[in-house]
């Protein structure tokens, strides 16, 4: 419930931006300026999650930061001008962050407990929940629903999934379901003393999730905004890039746990990568909504397990609390998230949005390369960890 929930929220927002950057009168540039106020909440705030998750717990850290996120949504309907909305986004941002590192660092916890390898599966849940936010948020929108009424309603439900997880949380300390040797100084008090091979680990994981959240926010932050600039389309059909690549993400991550421990991590994502540069080349090669759409699926389907993946092994290197190493790798990736949509919008105002998105087959193509940084580094890792098998 704690993945659903996150996966639902800001997905409502995604396809209004259209809308927002025509009520506002934004430039692409000034869009995604503001759509980086986001990852620039979570690269200056982001890193408490890990102390706040040693101090509450990963579960009510989660639940209490999604419940703060689920009622900013209707200021970002309310939002006069860039600079509300830029904070409203800024906030949204750094709340994601608490709230991505606690749910995943619970899912460890979980997932240990099942002794399998169920991370994907998880992160398949946020994805079906992203898949039905930004549906009703398109059919919202083309229906002409008040923006602010459908944030008022979204804000009330995930208000009320949010309390019902609260009973479902697992007990016990953080750290219980985790083997002693991997964390240096005890459950209590996780060390906060890399070696160089853990910090190496870290940054290579790291610089990975930079290039996943880039093509990723591709359809969040410029789908639509490419399908009506570019292509005329409709307000419905603007909507789908981002559902079409959150619904063959959400197929990814089904299987993706299955394919993982027969292939091996590191051939998973290398091929997902190719497949996700591959996808979106041809929908900028071929612009019409039909390639398009199809473009920015096969950018889902690629990068499904790119996250989990790498967010389960930072929470599995020995020497570092699992909320610290979630905390941290999830921290450098949204460096992506913070660099790409400006990077983007710039290079669109000075030519088109088409050219702006070659950037994202390019990031494909390296994160194929550096997909290696997903072989295990330690001699005797964790039996729940996704990286154990060979690739």
């Amino acid at each position: 419930m704690l993945f659903g929930n996150n996966g639902f929220t800001y997905a409502n927002v995604v396809p209004w931006l259209p809308t927002i950057k025509n009520e506002l009168e934004l430039s692409n540039t000034a869009l995604g300026a503001a759509v980086a106020a986001m990852p620039l909440g979570a690269l200056v705030l982001g890193m408490l999650a890990g102390p706040l998750i040693n101090r509450f717990g990963s579960g009510r850290t989660a639940v209490g930061a999604g419940l703060i996120i689920a009622w900013v949504l209707p200021v970002v309907a309310l939002a006069p001008n860039w600079p509300v909305l830029a904070a409203a986004l800024f906030t949204i941002g750094y709340l994601d962050a608490w709230t991505d590192s606690a749910m995943n660092a619970h899912g460890l916890r979980v997932q240990r407990r099942y002794r399998r390898t169920i991370i994907n599966t998880f992160h398949a849940v946020w994805s079906i929940s992203g898949v039905a936010g930004g549906l009703v948020g398109a059919t919202m929108a083309g229906l002409g629903v008040p923006m602010f009424a459908h944030m008022l309603a979204a804000a009330v439900l995930l208000t009320a999934l949010a309390l019902i997880a609260v009973r479902l949380l697992l007990p016990g300390d953080e750290h219980s379901e985790r083997s002693a040797p991997t964390i240096s100084a005890g459950p209590a008090q996780p060390s906060v003393r890399l070696s160089w091979r853990t910090t190496g680990a870290l940054v290579a994981l790291g610089t990975l999730l930079m290039l996943a959240a880039a093509m990723e926010d591709a359809a969040a932050s410029w789908g639509a905004v490419y399908m009506r600039e570019e292509l005329a389309a409709t307000a419905f059909l603007a909507g789908l890039p981002f559902v079409a690549a959150s619904a063959m993400m959400t197929l990814g991550r089904l299987t993706g746990d299955r394919l993982t421990d027969r292939f091996g991590a590191v051939n998973v994502t290398r091929t997902g990568s190719l497949l996700a540069a591959l996808g979106l080349g041809m929908a900028l090669a071929l612009p019409t909504p039909a390639t398009t759409i199809i473009g920015f699926g096969l950018v889902g389907f690629g990068i499904a397990t790119l996250f989990p993946l790498a967010l389960a092994a930072a929470g599995e290197l020995p020497g570092i609390s699992s909320g610290n190493g979630v905390t941290i790798v999830g921290w450098l990736a949204r460096a992506g998230f913070l660099c790409v949509p400006p990077l983007i919008g710039f290079i669109s105002d000075s030519s088109s949005l088409r050219v702006g998105l070659l950037l994202i087959p390019l990031a494909g193509l390296v994160a194929a390369l550096l997909s290696s940084s997903l072989r295990p580094r330690s001699a005797a890792p964790s039996p729940a960890s996704p990286q154990q098998p060979g690739g």
